[in-house]
């Protein structure tokens, strides 16, 4: 059965560039395998591979008043997917991803989140009693929320991406959130900060390591290991973290339990990479069974 699923920030408009390998620090010209521009950033990943896998989302994101904007509301414009915009006055976020085949990224925020002094959170405090649990991403217009969010007795997941086990900006998110997704790009000793993590009252954290696979401890103790599935050809590792965690998300909202959660997770990163765009078209719940 789909569930309601509110997510709160993170929508871009993407110009994604692809290489032979990633340019050393030195004056050049390139010429790129291809390029192309794409809706992007966490929200999006995991509205739009939600939505595939049947479940109604609300996405709450800030936009601008241009045509970066206009574009990504198109983009959004799914069967399943409800949003809810906040409009500033700053430009909506747009990045530059310069990638290769072997999924090496450099992101480039060349126009950063908008950070806007209040936001209206009525719409969303509206719907919030509709939903089944809440996405709170780690935009900074996100943290005001977390608190009213966190007494809403709704469950609340995160995701922290590259977190280095100790930045204080992600400290609110993480005391607000039940469960925990993260990388392990910027922690040597992964384990010891899920670790952490669990001692701080968490049910389960899910620690994602790229095409090594991903790692989960739950809140009794136990670990578990999921291997990357191996695809033919990677087309575009963009977005292939949040199409783990929606396939992860899927799978326990139909009451699976955690190894096949995580074995949901990997199918649907695997897709995504598969395809340019941030969900693949194959991506079904029969995909997943």
């Amino acid at each position: 059965m789909p569930s309601s699923i509110m997510i709160l920030g993170g929508t871009s408009l993407d110009t994604i560039i692809h290489l032979n390998q990633l340019p050393a620090p030195v004056p050049q010209t390139i010429w790129p395998q291809r390029a192309y521009r794409s809706v992007g950033s966490t929200g999006a990943g995991k509205s739009l591979n939600l939505a595939a896998l049947g479940h109604r989302i609300i996405l709450h994101t800030l936009l601008g008043r241009d045509a970066e904007a206009e574009t990504i509301r198109q983009q959004l414009a799914k069967p399943g997917i409800r949003l809810l915009v906040e409009t500033t006055d700053t430009s909506t976020e747009q990045h530059v991803n310069l990638m290769t085949a072997a999924g090496e990224r450099i992101s480039l925020f060349v126009q950063p989140p908008a950070e806007p002094e209040t936001v209206d959170w009525q719409p969303v405090q509206k719907r919030l009693p509709e939903t089944d649990l809440v996405v709170a991403n780690i935009l900074a217009y996100v943290k005001p929320a977390l608190g009213w969010l966190r007494e809403s007795g709704r469950p609340v997941w995160t995701d922290l991406h590259d977190y280095d086990g100790s930045d204080s900006y992600h400290q609110p998110f993480i005391d607000a959130a039940d469960v925990i997704f993260l990388a392990s790009d910027k922690l040597p000793d992964y384990r010891r900060t899920m670790e952490q993590l669990i001692r701080g009252g968490k049910s389960f954290v899910v620690c994602t390591h790229g095409s090594a696979g991903a790692t989960l401890l739950s809140s009794d103790g136990k670990w578990l290991e999921q291997a990357a599935i191996r695809v033919p050809d990677v087309i575009d590792t963009n977005g292939a973290g949040d199409a783990f965690f929606s396939g992860f998300l899927h799978r326990y909202l139909q009451g699976g339990n955690l190894k096949t959660c995580l074995r949901a997770g990997a199918m649907a990163g695997a897709l995504c990479v598969t395809s340019q765009d941030l969900v693949s078209n194959r991506l079904t719940p029969e995909a997943l069974a």
